[in-house]
């Protein structure tokens, strides 16, 4: 990472996907002295300051030096933040991790085309994130790579064709682990009405999410034919697999994920007309 990272990266922002990525950079060997933060509220640098990064109130400051610029603030906020800074990316990469606002606004906010933008998601607080990335033409195949190995440091990036496929990976993996949590959750709770200690239900449910997602990644098989594979006729599993099928879970899962994509580009417009 120290070499093949050879940057100086400062955060708008160093709340906690900020200090994921932190977080993951310095494991990877990227330099304390190599990234700078900028955040308002005291605590945060704090925090920060103990793991020897430089920290700034002034974002004209955290930035000055940077090659790379991660905005990590929320979306609300972000306006407010970059209008003071307006010419002063120059030379500078933007990487965007603020959730529905587009390149066009983030662009004419900051005065540069330089920007990647990207859908993160929690997993990455523990270095096994998903990440959506996207950016236009203007960004060139050297900043693309650069990106790809800072989004590297907390899980699995990947770029997306359109800046409107964003939303669809909001849905998809910026939304997912709920959905997981959901089921482990309901998993859970059934364990617990067959007579099993809550924590014994919880460890065997959090222990099989882990491993049915360490074999569906590990295997050259799709999760369709793993399923297949534990599935004996008339056997435990496909008792329960009918349950599903008969409540048509399938088609409820695919029409949740579309409703959070159609929200998804709900608030990026409302976020887009509040900001113009």
């Amino acid at each position: 990472m120290n070499s093949a990272l050879n940057c100086n990266i400062s955060f708008i922002g160093g709340g906690n996907m900020a200090q994921a990525l932190i977080g993951g950079l310095i494991s990877r060997g990227l330099p304390e002295n190599q990234i700078q933060v900028a955040d308002p509220v005291e605590q945060i640098r704090s925090i920060l300051q103990e793991k020897n990064i430089a920290v700034f109130a002034d974002n004209a400051k955290a930035i000055e030096n940077a090659d790379v610029v991660v905005l990590a603030v929320k979306p609300q906020v972000l306006a407010d933040v970059l209008k003071p800074l307006h010419g002063l990316f120059e030379g500078k990469l933007i990487i965007s991790i603020v959730a529905g606002v587009t390149i066009e606004i983030i662009a004419a906010l900051t005065g540069t085309q330089r920007i990647v933008r990207v859908m993160p998601n929690t997993p990455a607080l523990v270095q096994t994130g998903a990440h959506g990335m996207y950016a236009d033409a203007s960004v060139s195949q050297e900043d693309r790579n650069l990106t790809g190995k800072i989004l590297a440091a907390t899980g699995l990036g990947l770029w997306v064709n359109t800046e409107a496929q964003i939303d669809a990976v909001t849905a998809v993996s910026g939304s997912g682990p709920a959905y997981f949590f959901y089921l482990m959750e309901s998993m859970i709770r059934a364990g617990k009405n067959m007579g099993l200690d809550e924590k014994v239900a919880a460890a065997l449910t959090l222990q099989t999410a882990l491993g049915a997602a360490q074999m569906a990644i590990s295997s050259d098989k799709t999760p369709a034919e793993l399923r297949k594979n534990v599935t004996s006729p008339n056997g435990t599993t496909q008792a329960a697999l009918e349950v599903f099928d008969r409540a048509q879970v399938s088609q409820s899962i695919q029409t949740a994920l579309a409703a959070a994509q159609k929200r998804s580009q709900e608030l990026a417009q409302e976020l887009s007309d509040s900001i113009k």
